[in-house]
């Protein structure tokens, strides 16, 4: 019968290296089972680590005094034993601490504890970190931990100093386009600072791309716009040079009535006349838009024309420049025909006054007021677009009476 005192010296010490080896597994099973907090696994791996230790020191024991009488006699008798059931026993707790660290390991992978969420955190492409009021960091993840060395070229220590050197919410970060976002949150009673980096590289460049079609279409609206302004320019030029064409046919037609006039019926000749001097008034005023700079005149004899009483207030035109004076006109005009020809109106007052930073023109009519929401067509529509380009706006306001105001700003 083989016993394991007949073994050699160097054979004894395999044996002693195979049980302090179980001693250290089993201190590792201890420690992970213990960080887990998973008492019975802890008190397993204690539990093999013991007769582990034993064996190691018997061992050693019998090593270093099996040449001298001081051999204690429970180390005489197991050393006697049969070698079958040392090798037996030192099997049993290798399998048994084989199987308790497979169990540390693969706890890891099938629940969630603090080192699941440490090395989850760690591979997921967003930066993560969680600090105390006074700074001290709680957690924080590797790709956290790469963008403070790149941004500060300093390690993360301080949760507060981190923060408060990012300047922007958005920062570019090793061709990468981060977002930071920070937040407070309450846990157990504790304000925690909790900030995340997010990679927002391609939602970026989306941004920018549409940021530059938004650019890109309004420019063309402008020029759209434009074009719409010179055709409406070109149609109220043939408009105008069809009511000239009509106003000479009309007097051509009164030349031949005058004629055939009977010299005796004064009431015909006053209504022959009569429409000579309308005709005669509208064809002498200047229809070119180049030409309709302010002239009051103008204004003066169209109110006649049209047989309506023009009544200025707090009139001052010296703000306003000859593009806007232009415009003035334009707006003064169609403001008089509007409200001959839609309210009826015996009465138009017109204001140009001064208020803070803007130029508030007013034409109001004392005609009948619109029974709903005015809408501008025709000249007015024109003169919306004209005013656009100037930086300028235009609009109707409704009280006791009708009014179009014109807005110029600095």
């Amino acid at each position: 019968m083989m016993t394991f005192a007949l073994l050699s010296a160097f054979e004894r010490s395999l044996f002693a290296l195979w049980s302090l080896s179980l001693c250290a597994v089993n201190i590792g099973n201890a420690v992970l089972a213990t960080v887990k907090k998973r008492v019975r696994y802890s008190a397993f791996a204690i539990a093999l680590f013991v007769p582990s230790h034993f064996i190691w020191q018997i061992v050693f024991d019998f090593s270093l005094f099996e040449k001298t009488k001081s051999l204690h006699r429970l180390t005489q008798s197991l050393c006697g034993a049969n070698l079958i059931i040392w090798i037996a026993c030192l099997l049993i707790l290798t399998a048994a601490s084989t199987f308790l660290l497979s169990r540390n390991i693969k706890y890891d992978k099938n629940y969630i504890n603090p080192g699941t969420v440490k090395i989850y955190l760690d591979k997921i492409p967003c930066g993560i970190c969680c600090w105390r009021e006074n700074g001290r960091i709680l957690f924080s993840n590797v790709c956290m931990n790469e963008l403070c060395v790149a941004i500060t070229d300093k390690t993360l220590l301080n949760g507060n100093h981190f923060r408060d050197s990012i300047k922007e919410d958005i920062i570019e970060v090793n061709g990468v386009v981060r977002r930071f976002t920070c937040r407070k949150m309450n846990v157990d009673g504790e304000i925690l600072n909790e900030m995340i980096a997010s990679d927002i590289t391609a939602e970026y460049a989306k941004t920018s791309a549409l940021e530059a079609d938004k650019s890109r279409l309004s420019k063309l609206n402008r020029e759209l716009e434009e074009y719409y302004l010179s055709i409406d320019q070109s149609v109220r030029r043939r408009e105008i040079l069809q009511a000239k064409i009509n106003i000479h046919d009309e007097m051509n037609r009164l030349m031949l009535s005058t004629v055939a006039a009977d010299k005796n019926d004064k009431e015909a000749l006053d209504n022959i006349f009569s429409l000579w001097e309308k005709n005669a008034l509208l064809l002498c005023m200047e229809a070119d838009i180049k030409k309709s700079a302010f002239d009051f005149q103008t204004l003066k004899t169209l109110a006649n024309a049209l047989g309506i009483n023009l009544v200025l207030n707090d009139f001052d035109m010296s703000e306003l420049s000859e593009k806007q004076k232009e415009l003035f006109s334009l707006t003064a005009q169609e403001a008089m025909i509007n409200a001959v020809k839609h309210a009826d109106a015996k009465n138009i007052e017109i204001s140009a006054k001064k208020e803070g930073k803007t130029v508030v023109c007013t034409f109001a009519n004392d005609g009948n007021l619109p029974e709903k929401e005015v809408e501008f067509v025709g000249g007015l529509a024109n003169i919306s677009l004209l005013a656009k380009e100037q930086n300028a706006k235009i609009f109707a306001k409704v009280t006791n009476k009708f009014s179009i105001v014109l807005k110029f700003f600095e």
